[in-house]
């Protein structure tokens, strides 16, 4: 239980931390910087509260945080997401030799997409299911 609203909290503070520090900074971010950066602090909130969620509920009803399939289908959304990060930062490597944009951007936008390339796969590893190998 405590390991479940534990993740809230940080979660919080880290939403909270974020917010003081872009409304008390006096230098101006371009919108796309902004974009980036904002956009992967809300995906990696949004993981973190829809785990807490699954946690707290699963400690409602007395079973395991993590059970052997949830572990399995972590396990191989990981890796599958790894494996197509590889190409994910091949292209953004194509795209900074053809584009004039900022290397942060860049960065921001490799590292937004591979939260949401890891999401897709979990997504659908959760939902198919993962086969016995």
């Amino acid at each position: 239980m405590k390991k479940a609203v534990l993740v809230f909290i940080v979660s919080a503070l880290v939403l909270i931390s974020t917010g003081v520090w872009y409304f008390r900074t006096k230098t101006d971010i371009a919108p796309l910087e902004a974009a980036t950066g904002f956009g992967v602090i809300v995906i990696l909130m949004f993981f973190a509260f829809f785990f807490g969620i699954k946690r707290l509920t699963s400690v409602m009803r007395d079973e395991p945080a993590e059970d052997e399939m949830s572990k399995k289908i972590m396990v191989k959304a990981s890796s599958l997401s790894y494996f197509i990060s590889l190409y994910l930062w091949v292209f953004v490597i194509y795209i900074s030799d053809r584009v004039e944009v900022d290397i942060d951007v860049l960065i921001g936008s490799g590292v937004l997409g591979m939260a949401i390339i890891f999401a897709i796969c979990w997504l659908i590893l959760k939902f198919r299911g993962v086969r016995n190998e």
